[in-house]
């Protein structure tokens, strides 16, 4: 059974996870959004689409800028 000490080390750990994830998450729905609204998005399937947005450019800014928000995020929530 994990002591409280060591449950108190994860949190912070799990906090980043789950909000550098919610970053990603509102990155490739940004991006999926953006394939159905443009002009050729008439016969698209949603399978092409996400076909054309996950790809390792898109990975590789999505966690960048996941990481980039979780730094903004705490420092924000340490100033304030």
């Amino acid at each position: 059974m994990p002591s409280p000490k060591n449950h108190r080390r994860l949190d912070p750990v799990l906090r980043a996870i789950i909000e550098v994830g919610f970053i990603i998450f509102l990155f490739y729905s940004n991006l999926l959004m953006g394939e159905f609204s443009r002009a050729n998005g008439r016969g698209k399937t949603w399978v092409f689409a996400v076909e054309d947005i996950f790809t390792e450019t898109n990975l590789v800014i999505a966690v960048v800028s996941g990481l980039m928000g979780y730094v903004v995020v705490e420092y924000l929530r340490k100033k304030l």
